[in-house]
């Protein structure tokens, strides 16, 4: 089975979440911008902190999903996850910004 594109737009994300699919939801950015706005469910693990936590995401058998601000730095994170061996990774396009954008206005822009 081949692996997911490396982006995931908001609208597939959400269809998948609201068809309870078991998706991890990691937030790379850092701890104040998580506590300005933040995607439910998603577990914050800053972008400087992913190395650290590799052996965890190894032994993830969900899908992983990398969010950040506008999609520049999860984008980053999921190529090195991928490297790493975690083709089942992808980057949320758009990060938290295009989310509360066109799914759920609820979540602060900042």
């Amino acid at each position: 089975m081949s692996p997911p594109p490396l982006e995931i737009a908001p609208q597939e994300l959400k269809l998948r979440l609201d068809n309870g699919e078991p998706i991890r939801l990691v937030d790379v950015r850092e701890p104040f911008e998580h506590q300005q706005a933040r995607i439910p469910g998603a577990e914050l693990i800053p972008m400087r902190t992913i190395p650290g936590h590799l052996p965890d995401l190894r032994r993830e058998t969900r899908p992983l999903v990398v969010i950040c601000h506008h999609g520049v730095r999860s984008l980053q994170v999921a190529t090195w996850l991928r490297e790493q061996g975690l083709a089942h990774c992808q980057s949320l396009s758009g990060g938290t910004d295009q989310w509360s954008r066109e799914i759920d206005p609820a979540v602060p822009r900042y």
